[in-house]
């Protein structure tokens, strides 16, 4: 396996991929709606795809920076069972993650009751706008797949307005949408500050859980060929000695 190959990270924030972003990792951030065809583009070499980031709970016992890891992803059409090996390295390196089903929207889920009703329904504990579409396009290429998110917005919370009106195209927050959205409504204020202290939460869990997860994200296959590259580099260096030593 050559240098080149490596594990892509699919996001849509920018904290996300600033996280995610490491040795042996390529990051793809970007929305939904723009989301497959930037990792169509990106998928030459890779060892495997993981959904890494946030994501909004469903389950009424999680709370913001607890981990999930996913069994398997729900799309409106089809469930795509995640990696067994690679999902085994993540329990690993976080322990106290849950193992679960998770669920992906095409659209906010921003309401608690419209989070009861999709636990009720899919029986997953997480919900996120990425995950199934990453784990369509690693099926198309037969290529692994995982996911690893923490919570930011427990199944209990509304996210109010100001929270979902959406991102610039790099991930970034729309700051002016965000503004008018409070002009317009300043009482979802309390809502907000809510939000940001539970945001933090899941900042620190990505943190601490993205060092716990090391090179390649705790992608064994990304830790495999670099075991494989290692040695066929040793052997040709060992040819080269024994070439000198001979002549």
């Amino acid at each position: 396996m050559s240098s080149g190959a490596k594990v892509i990270a699919v996001t849509s924030l920018s904290l996300e991929a600033r996280i995610a972003s490491g040795s042996g990792v390529s990051v793809v951030c970007s929305q939904a709606s723009q989301l497959i065809a930037c990792l169509e583009a990106a998928v030459d070499r890779a060892l495997g795809i993981i959904s890494f980031g946030v994501a909004g709970g469903l389950a009424p016992d999680l709370r913001a920076g607890d981990w999930v890891i996913g069994t398997a992803v729900q799309a409106p059409h089809k469930s795509y069972p995640a990696d067994q090996r690679w999902t085994r390295s993540l329990i690993d390196a976080l322990p106290t993650a849950v193992q679960a089903e998770i669920v992906g929207a095409d659209n906010a889920v921003a309401h608690a009751w419209e989070k009861r009703q999709l636990h009720a329904r899919t029986g997953a504990v997480a919900v996120d706008m990425e995950s199934h579409l990453a784990a369509e396009v690693a099926a198309a290429h037969d290529i692994p797949f995982a996911v690893c998110r923490t919570i930011i917005d427990p199944a209990g919370r509304d996210l109010p307005p100001a929270a979902v009106v959406g991102l610039r195209n790099d991930g970034t927050p729309d700051v002016l949408a965000i503004f008018r959205s409070v002009a317009g409504r300043p009482d979802q204020v309390p809502a907000l500050i809510r939000i940001a202290i539970d945001a933090w939460s899941a900042r620190k869990a990505l943190l601490r859980g993205r060092r716990w997860l090391g090179p390649g994200l705790g992608c064994p296959y990304y830790r495999e060929s670099t075991t494989e590259e290692a040695g066929t580099n040793a052997d040709s260096v060992n040819a080269g000695t024994l070439r000198s030593a001979g002549s």
